[in-house]
């Protein structure tokens, strides 16, 4: 086992590589551990150099609204309100504190991405 740290994209990649080829070993073996400390450099090499944004609230909504398979009119329901619906979904007003809750218990998610600030208007993803 002869493992570095992953200071370039080239050693990322070539990391990649190698977690590919250990994919199949056993946990307890050498190539089982040498997949583990791979796996492990990748993660802080991405964690810092490929970071994942959390998505903003609306864009945490339509996410959960798509993979449910909901429409608007779904979301409506949550909310009591389709015109609320309507205003969140399209940037114009801002999630309230009973809101989050209202779509935390009836979905089930985490309140955390929908308590991040986001901008209104044109300004935000849409």
């Amino acid at each position: 086992m002869n493992i570095k740290p992953i200071k370039t994209e080239a050693d990322y990649n070539t990391a990649l590589k190698r977690i590919e080829a250990l994919m199949d070993a056993s946990p307890g073996t050498s190539r089982g551990d040498e997949l583990d400390i791979l796996v492990t450099l990748v993660e802080a090499y991405e964690e810092k150099h490929h970071p994942i944004e959390a998505p903003d609230p609306v864009e945490f909504i339509k996410s959960v609204m798509e993979f449910r398979e909901l429409d608007q009119a779904r979301f409506a329901k949550v909310l009591n309100s389709r015109s609320r619906a309507s205003e969140i979904l399209h940037r114009r007003r801002q999630l309230t504190l009973n809101q989050i809750r209202q779509i935390t218990a009836a979905w089930q998610v985490p309140a955390d991405p929908l308590i991040r600030e986001y901008e209104l208007g044109n300004q935000g993803k849409s």
